[in-house]
């Protein structure tokens, strides 16, 4: 019984995952988690910009600064991770170059509270951080070698899109915008929809998986609908922006663990 009741927690805590509580497991990393995780520091790159800017603008401001801090957490312990485990010289440099990056982008973050002048860095270092995060990553995906790499890579990068998407978004709400964020905007966009197609496409899928990319398809479906909303009030759409960014988040969170499951 308390053999069960071990594993029972163990696997409570696996599934609650990201979505609760804004943690990961404690695990010995392989390399298909590894790339899991990888993946996951990308996403944080734009869902911490992405908070900070709703928590400025006063979109569900107590939400935006507890998932602030909770990913800030998170990144911390993903580096260290991913710091031991890197199996190569080269994705060790790229690990040790995204601490000294994240030192700049962690202070900007956490360093006062959220204005504007601020806001403008972090929306540069931001990208300086989310080049390193993706480089680790397919660096990650190379080394692996196997098809089941490549699924988590780029169901992974799914997360990161939704959001990158959103904290374009709450970057324009706050007078904050450049063509070249425009033009991100729109390639994200495009981009997450290839990708959804690829995903659905794959052979490896299961019947739980294609319902989960069912799933993540009617969020999407919802989250264009708030980006174009026209009705109803600016905080209105800053919200409904934020929640369903969220939701597709968890969806394809959870899709990438299973596809990490599938290569065990």
């Amino acid at each position: 019984m308390k053999r069960y009741l071990c594993s029972f927690c163990l696997m409570l805590c696996c599934v609650l995952g990201l979505a609760s509580s804004g943690t990961a497991c404690a695990e010995t990393l392989t390399i298909h988690s590894a790339i899991n995780k990888a993946g996951r520091q990308r996403m944080l790159s734009q869902r911490m910009a992405k908070a900070y800017c709703q928590a400025g603008l006063g979109v569900e401001v107590e939400r935006s600064k507890r998932i602030l801090d909770e990913s800030v957490a998170l990144f911390d312990r993903q580096l260290v991770d991913l710091k031991a485990f890197a199996p190569t010289p080269e994705i060790k440099d790229t690990y040790d170059r995204l601490g000294q990056t994240w030192i700049v982008y962690k202070q900007l973050l956490t360093g006062s509270e959220p204005n504007p002048e601020s806001a403008k860095k972090i929306a540069m270092v931001s990208e300086d951080v989310l080049k390193l995060a993706q480089q680790g990553t397919v660096q990650l995906e190379k080394h692996s070698g196997t098809a089941a790499g490549k699924l988590i890579n780029v169901a992974g990068r799914q997360r990161m899109l939704s959001q990158r998407i959103a904290k374009a978004s709450m970057f324009r709400a706050w007078g904050i915008t450049s063509p070249q964020m425009a033009q991100e905007l729109d390639s994200a966009a495009r981009e997450f929809a290839a990708a959804q197609e690829l995903l659905t496409a794959a052979p490896q899928n299961t019947p739980a998986i294609r319902g989960e990319l069912q799933l993540a398809g009617s969020q999407w479906l919802f989250f264009q609908e708030a980006l174009q909303q026209t009705g109803g009030s600016r905080v209105e759409q800053l919200r409904n922006i934020a929640t369903t960014s969220e939701r597709i988040l968890q969806v394809m969170d959870g899709v990438t663990s299973m596809y990490e499951g599938m290569a065990r």
